[in-house]
């Protein structure tokens, strides 16, 4: 009985974790959902800075505090290991879920696209940057990454297979394509305002400082395997080789292990 619990707490927390993936998509690309952006009574410019700031800081400790070895390791002290990941995953899908709700529009324009054409695909490139993340979550481990795989191996009666180094796909030419796929999608906007920009500069900056602390456990992990990835294929832009000593996420990376 135990076993049936924690999956049906992995399957909720995966639906929480989709739900919340598909109303950022309308978040930020404002389309389709109730709160988006841009969308809202706008305040004082000092309350909006403020509360978003807090916003954006609540989601980047809680999703890199938790994602951390040492957390982990006293984390499961008080849940059962098979559920940490699908906790993890609730937890962050609910910091923005908080986010989308108490969201402060700075509706000022920084730049606006007239031509439809052009405004159209400057659209399109948003979804292209989403497609990204989703697809690249499939060529390592989907299930895994958000905490499926776990809890059905659980049920089963199954330990959780060592993790491999592999680079499917995206993989052999940018080392974080979700983390790429999300840039591309925060930033193409025919229509930036104040609000967007803060919004895909703090991102940005904390998807920059993940990269950091990731690249720490992934070496810790794979040792030489990661750092001759690491020199050989691009952080961020396809095609373009390391510099000496540049660092990156990897836990995505091609290794079919967690952000």
């Amino acid at each position: 009985m135990s076993r049936l619990i924690i999956f049906l707490y992995g399957i909720v927390s995966y639906v929480v974790f989709f739900v919340t993936f598909l109303y950022a998509i309308g978040f930020v690309s404002g389309l389709t959902v109730p709160k988006t952006i841009d969308s809202g009574t706008a305040g004082g410019i000092a309350e909006a800075l403020i509360v978003n700031l807090l916003l954006m800081s609540l989601f980047a400790i809680q999703h890199s505090v938790m994602a951390r070895k040492q957390f982990k390791q006293w984390w499961t002290q008080f849940v059962p290991k098979p559920v940490e990941r699908s906790t993890y995953v609730l937890l962050a899908s609910l910091a923005l879920v908080l986010l989308f709700w108490q969201w402060r529009p700075i509706p000022a324009v920084v730049w606006h696209v007239a031509d439809p054409q052009v405004a159209m695909a400057i659209t399109g490139l948003s979804f292209v940057g989403w497609l990204l993340v989703l697809t690249s979550t499939f060529l390592i481990n989907h299930f895994e990454l958000f905490g499926l795989h776990q809890v059905a191996n659980n049920l089963a009666g199954r330990e959780m297979p060592a993790p491999r180094f592999r680079t499917p796909l995206y993989y052999k030419f940018v080392r974080h394509p979700i983390y790429l796929g999300f840039i591309i999608a925060f930033w193409a906007a025919p229509t930036m305002t104040g609000g967007h920009l803060l919004f895909a500069a703090v991102t940005t900056a904390y998807i920059l400082v993940g990269i950091w602390l990731e690249e720490r456990d992934l070496v810790d992990l794979f040792g030489d395997d990661y750092r001759r990835y690491r020199d050989r294929v691009s952080m961020l832009l396809p095609w373009r080789k390391s510099a000496p000593g540049e660092t990156s996420d990897g836990r995505i990376a091609g290794v079919g292990r967690r952000p």
